[in-house]
This record gives structure tokens, C-alpha cells and sequence, in this order.
């Protein structure tokens, strides 16, 4: 697998989940630049949510640019232990989990993805396919 992939992948996965807290938080949310999440959303991108529902790339964008200010200083993620999956070329799979924090709340779900590279991206790569499974749903 060509380390330099895996690389940029993960580094996307870290920067995404960055521009994901402070698009959601409302006192940090001037930061954030929809542009720069749009443009790593690769074309024919999909989404299996924990619940698995299947998104398209659409749901994805329109999802993520209403959510806008939802938290006001509540809202927390963790990515830890990325790993290599396969790859190949200019794809590559990883997997992570993604601890977040919401209004007091835990979750913590596991994460497979597929990149590709795309040179304009900001890392390198965009994203194409992006799997969710619950290990700790949030509490009520």
C-alpha cells in the first residue's frame, strides 16, 4: 500500500472531523468553510449511516450545511485508531472511530472509508464511500 496514500487519507479524516466541530459549534463556526467540505466529497460519494440508511452525496451536503451552529460549545470529536485496510493505486480504505460529544452525551461509532486521490483536494484525496456502525450510541 503506497504510504503516502495512506497518509494524506488519514490526515483527511483528522482535518474533515476538525472542520465538522467547528462548523456544528456556534461560537466557532465563522472558521468553517462549507467549500472546503463540499470539494472533498467526491462525485457518486455514499453514506451508511449507524441506523443504515443509505445517503448520496446530496442528502450528505444538504445534511451537513443545515446542521450549521447546532451546538453552542458542547459539541467534541475524537478520531483514534485509524488503520490501514486495503488498497490500491490511487484508492485506499481505512478504518477509525470517531468519539464524539454532544450536549453531554457520548457516542463513539466505527468508521470504514474509501478515498481516492484527487490532486485539488486539500489533502490529496476525497472521500467516495464512508461506512457508520455504532460501538456506544448516545444516552438519553
Amino acid at each position: 500500500m503506497d504510504a503516502s496514500l495512506l497518509s494524506r487519507a488519514s490526515a483527511e479524516v483528522v482535518d474533515l472531523h476538525r472542520f465538522f466541530i467547528d462548523w456544528f459549534d456556534s461560537r466557532r463556526c465563522d472558521r468553517a468553510d462549507f467549500s472546503r467540505f463540499e470539494s472533498v466529497m467526491g462525485e457518486g460519494f455514499s453514506m451508511v449511516v449507524p441506523s443504515g440508511q443509505l445517503l448520496d452525496r446530496e442528502a450528505v451536503l444538504e445534511h451537513v450545511k443545515a446542521s450549521r451552529a447546532t451546538f453552542n460549545g458542547d459539541f467534541a470529536i475524537s478520531i483514534e485508531d485509524i488503520r490501514p485496510g486495503w488498497g490500491t493505486g490511487d484508492l485506499v480504505v481505512l478504518t477509525y472511530v470517531e468519539a464524539q460529544q454532544r450536549a453531554g452525551k457520548q457516542s463513539r461509532r466505527r468508521s470504514s472509508a474509501v478515498f481516492t486521490t484527487n490532486s485539488s483536494a486539500p489533502n490529496g484525496v476525497e472521500w467516495r464511500h464512508l461506512h457508520e456502525t455504532w460501538l456506544q450510541m448516545p444516552q438519553d
